[in-house]
């Protein structure tokens, strides 16, 4: 249980925790996803092929999948605080060495911009769950949104920023490490106050491996289908408008209403996480949310703006559920992360595959109806996994079975 879960006040220290929580949050997305708008810009500077400017996108994703599984064995060491720190002040190096000037340090700094995002995507359920186990969902919920209105709000300023000082790009790029410098100074507090115990986190790490669990890949599953949809909406919606007969600026404002689409779920399911039972309903309505938008991009895609929004809220909507059954189903902070490692890394393996994939599939079918019409498959999936993934359920420790 979390050392600050009782009491009937909200104490200062659980306000600054929050705080804390939250400046991380949004850290998880923005400094990567802000790149989108200058990748033509960075493609014209460094002489770029196509392919190599989404790598500025995939790197991250790939970051997310090779990391990930190490979060838990720093948490293990160091304690989750220290390194919620430490990737704090990862995510600000690679903000900096990405916005030198040169092709490598480009490269190099978007990787471990990612690897430090990897390591605060597994460790922030698992403060979750620590401090805050009765309001696991709620705070989720809360924190996504957060995370998804920071990546629309830089995306939407990194051209403006670029434009500044004689169109500099350097500017746009360097600015997003004013995200994680206050995240670290408002985190410094937790780092401070909190010891946790090494020897009972070592104990906890040496339980069986938790994908012996049937629910833990369910899970995994869920999250991974939903981060390679998303992602694939997220590279792929402009070229998808264009060929639709959308202008280019209208295909980059319907991108941005994707991006803060994403973050509306939220406002919906804090009040509503703390009523629910089980999430199985709230899982599959979102998947099939999915399935609507990509069904009416391909048959109506006039009306773009209404399936953008139906998949940016069943996206939004099922990431937030996903980092949620990171808490709800394990019984402590230490599975929590266990399970967020597991899940996180292959999931973002398979998003990372994704656009890829797909403009693969685009180029060998002639355009995008059968691309769409696939994807649309892939959320129905979704949808059967996620109706598993929101059972009320916990993983056991002996990691054979899942206890209600």
């Amino acid at each position: 249980m979390g050392r600050h879960s009782n009491g009937a006040g909200v104490s200062k220290t659980r306000l600054l925790l929050l705080f804390g929580i939250f400046l991380i949050a949004m850290n998880l997305r923005a400094p990567f996803t802000g790149v989108a708008p200058l990748l033509d810009v960075l493609k014209a500077t460094f002489s770029l092929s196509t392919a190599q400017s989404g790598l500025l996108i995939t790197l991250p994703l790939l970051a997310f999948s090779f990391i990930s599984p190490f979060a838990a064995l720093f948490a293990s060491r160091w304690g989750l605080e220290r390194s919620l720190l430490g990737a704090l002040l990862v995510i600000a190096a690679g903000i900096l060495l990405r916005s030198v000037g040169s092709t490598t340090a480009l490269y190099v700094g978007t990787a471990i911009i990612g690897a430090g995002i990897a390591v605060g995507n597994v460790l922030l359920p698992s403060v979750l769950k620590r401090d805050f186990p009765s309001r696991v969902a709620a705070l989720t919920a809360g924190y996504v949104l957060i995370m998804g209105c920071t990546a629309a709000l830089v995306s939407a300023i990194a051209v403006p920023l670029a434009g500044l000082g004689g169109g500099s790009w350097h500017l746009a790029l360097a600015a997003t490490v004013v995200l994680p410098v206050l995240a670290a100074v408002a985190w410094l507090p937790q780092v401070s106050r909190r010891r946790e115990s090494s020897t009972s986190i070592a104990k906890a790490m040496r339980r069986a491996p938790i994908w012996r669990s049937a629910i833990a890949w369910q899970v995994t599953i869920f999250l991974g289908l939903d981060c390679f949809l998303y992602y694939v909406g997220v590279s792929w919606l402009p070229a998808i408008l264009h060929d639709a007969q959308f202008s280019q600026e209208q295909a980059g404002s319907m991108h941005g209403v994707l991006l803060l689409s994403t973050a509306l779920p939220g406002l919906v399911l804090i009040p509503l996480a703390p009523r629910m039972k089980d999430q199985r309903n709230a899982a599959c309505l979102l998947a099939l949310s999915i399935m609507v938008g990509l069904l009416g991009l391909h048959f109506v895609p006039k009306l773009a703006v209404l399936w953008i929004l139906f998949f940016g809220f069943g996206a939004g909507g099922g990431l937030i559920l996903a980092l949620t059954f990171l808490s709800l189903r394990t019984a402590d902070a230490t599975d929590a992360a266990s399970l967020s490692g597991m899940s996180q890394s292959l999931g973002y393996l398979l998003a990372a595959t994704g656009p890829a994939m797909i403009g693969f599939f685009r180029d060998v079918s002639g355009g995008w109806g059968a691309p769409l019409l696939v994807c649309a498959g892939f959320s129905i999936v979704m949808a059967v996994v996620g109706l598993m993934a929101g059972r009320n359920i916990q993983i056991s420790v002996d990691r054979g079975s899942a206890t209600a």
